[in-house]
Formats: C-alpha cells, structure tokens, sequence
C-alpha cells in the first residue's frame, strides 16, 4: 500500500509543476497579445488633446484635424469654463476644464450646461462652425463627411437646439480630437491618461515666442480678459502684461515638456509628442503625415491638396486674418515677427523666455541687423522623434 501512496503523492507533485508551467505559459502568450497597459475600454475610439497656447499655430493644425473623415473635432471647449467662472485664476479653473474634457472625450455633451444659458443652440459651442463634424452628418446635411466644410456656409446652416446632434455626431467618428490653450502643466491630466475609457494622445504644439507676441499685437484686445487669468488676477502694469504672460506660457511650455520626457510617469509613454509650429510650416506634408501616424490616422490625396493649397498662398496674413485658416506662406508668416517687430521689444521677449528658446531650439538675435537678416536661419535642427515618446509599433530611423 505504502509504494503506491508514494507514486500518487509524485504524480500529484508532478501535475501541480504542469499546471503551473502552463500557467506560466498562457500568461506569457496572453501578455504578449495585450501589452502592458491594457487597451482602453472604449470601442477602440482614439482622444487627441492638441495642447498648446495662444497665437501658436493650433487654429491651422486643429482643421488639420477637423477636416479628417474620421475625426470629430472640437475648438477650446474649455472658453466655456473661463468666460463662465471669472475672476479666478488659471490654477483654480484647471480641475474644472480638466474635467469637462474628460466629459467631451466621451461625448458627453451635458457638461456644457453648467456654462450655458437654459436654452441652448449648438451655435452656443465656441467656434463651432469650425468643426467639419457639426456641419456633417448625422449633426447636419451639409457637408457630406468625405468633403471638406466651409464654415461660412455651416454658421447659416446647421445650428440646431440642443446639443443631441453634436453627441451622436461625436459617437460615430473613431477620433475625439479637442484642441486647448487652457492647460499649463500636465499633471492635473493623469488621471485622463490613466483612464482606462480614454485613450489620450498629447500633441504639444509650441511655437517662437518672439511670432507669438507679434501674432497676439494684431488683435490685442481679444487676450486681455485670457492674460488676466493666465497673470493669476495679479496687478500688473500694463506694459508689463503681454511680457508677464508670455513669461508664463514660457514656463509652461518648458515644465510640460520636462514633465513628458525627462520625469515621464510609466502610463504617459507613447501618449505625447512634441511639434514646432515652424517645423509645421517648412515641411507641412511631413510633419502633418507624422502627427496622423501618431493618433492612428491615414493622409488622403483631398487633404494632401488641402495643406497644400493652405500653406503656399501669398502673404503673411493681415490683421482681419488673425482668427481665420487662409491661404497664406506658412513659411512667409512663421518669420513675419522678423521684419515687424521692433529690436527692443524682441530682446525682451528673449529675456523672459530664454530658457523655454533655449529647450525648444530657437536661436536668440543680439541685433537689429542680425534680426532682420532672414539668411540667417534661427530654428535649431532637430533630430527626429527627438520630442516625443515612441509608440511601440515605430521603430526609431536610425534602427531602421
């Protein structure tokens, strides 16, 4: 008897070791199909956050967005919160605009109530006739989805009451892509990043300070409510306002970028890429066709046409263009602060913002003539994928 215990106490050894190692196994093979971070629960639906700040190029690289066939697009959703809870400061509103995104991410269009009159119309939307997605279908008639939307044509015809439409139209496109300037660092965005309904992607969109401040002069007026709060409310001189905000807006750019690639947290890897706006402007095909590649997106030949056609007009824009996508030189505008800013209005842009110039490869001038002469090239190279976390798929060119 005692023998035959002996063999069923080895086999029953033996078969706890198998089923262990198969375990092992499975779990190996499962891994290997789900990667670590598990996918988002959502459908496999793609949210884009177009981080960036005023005058920057985001109103160009958000109908860059817009006019895709599979994107459902929003202008600054978060204008609401900051036009309905005044006298705050930036830092006290970003729980709240987080929070809303969170809502719109998921197309959940009630969170507008809060910041709107009782009776809403989808026109209550800021810039809502810049979304091609509320000019099409299911939204409104219009425009058939594989078209591109002019929005003249949209702001007379497809405001409709209540906000259903703009929810069903974000409900049946495979991308959310909202583009904001009300963000300053990224930390109150983990728990967006962290949610497992939401798969978010960052682009953080920067440009020259120097071209932001000779962007924002043309139509000064329109800042001066958004550089209060960006100030904290403080007192300052008047003078020393647009050279205190983009002060602020420097440092946000540089603690974003700090915080996405040198102090990464593990769930924010893959999620952000860093683009110049003059990158954008010198080479609008390629670095247009990089950012779809990172949220997931294909070029069509109708929107290759469309960028083209959009950034090799004529000009630097005017002042009646200063909230409108033209046709102008995006390479003839991205320079344009070279000729019309004065040398002692530049040195001080430089002075407040040297460091952020210094991080995002933007030479400094240390004369008129040196400012004016546009042979000599200010935008450092930079080395691709150089501002980004690489999404697993991509291999890095020099691997290639």
């Amino acid at each position: 008897m005692m023998p035959r215990c002996r063999v069923n106490l080895s086999t029953m050894i033996f078969l706890v070791i198998l089923q262990g190692a198969a375990v092992v196994l499975f779990c190996g093979w499962y891994v290997q199909l789900s990667p670590c971070g598990s996918p988002p629960s959502n459908g496999g639906k793609v949210h884009v956050l177009l981080l960036s700040s005023w005058r920057s190029g985001s109103s160009f690289v958000g109908q860059v967005f817009s006019q895709h066939p599979s994107v459902f697009y929003l202008m600054e959703p978060a204008w609401h919160v900051w036009t309905k809870l005044q006298k705050h400061g930036a830092r006290a509103l970003r729980m709240a605009v987080r929070d809303l995104l969170r809502s719109v991410f998921q197309c959940d269009m009630s969170v507008m109530e809060a910041y709107m009159p009782e009776q809403i119309n989808m026109s209550f939307l800021f810039m809502w006739s810049h979304s091609r997605a509320l000019c099409s279908p299911p939204a409104c008639p219009l425009t058939p989805r594989n078209q591109f939307s002019n929005q003249t044509q949209c702001f007379k015809a497809c405001d409709a009451q209540g906000l259903q439409g703009a929810k069903d139209a974000c409900g049946s496109y495979s991308h959310v892509v909202l583009k904001e300037v009300r963000f300053f660092e990224l930390e109150s965005l983990y728990p967006l990043l962290q949610d497992p309904n939401i798969d978010l992607r960052i682009i953080h969109l920067v440009r020259d300070p120097r071209a932001v401040v000779r962007s924002k002069e043309a139509s000064a007026n329109a800042f001066v409510y958004d550089n209060s709060v960006v100030l904290e409310q403080r007192n300052v001189p008047a003078a020393e306002v647009q050279y205190q905000a983009m002060q602020e807006i420097c440092r946000s750019h540089v603690r974003i970028h700090e915080r996405a690639i040198l102090k990464a947290p593990p769930f924010l890897k893959g999620r952000y890429k860093m683009v110049r706006y003059e990158d954008v402007a010198r080479n609008p095909l390629d670095e247009i066709n990089a950012m779809y590649e990172f949220v997931g997106l294909e070029m069509t030949e109708q929107l290759q046409e469309w960028i083209f056609k959009v950034t090799h007009g004529k000009g630097k824009g005017s002042k009646k263009d200063a909230f409108e996508i033209s046709s102008r030189n995006a390479a003839d505008v991205s320079q344009a602060w070279r000729t019309a800013l004065p040398h002692s209005k530049v040195k001080r842009i430089q002075e407040v913002c040297k460091g952020a110039m210094s991080l995002l490869g933007y030479r400094t001038v240390n004369s008129e003539k040196e400012q004016k002469r546009l042979d000599i090239d200010l935008l450092v190279p930079r080395e691709p994928y150089q501002f980004s976390w690489l999404p697993a798929k991509t291999e890095h060119p020099g691997n290639a």
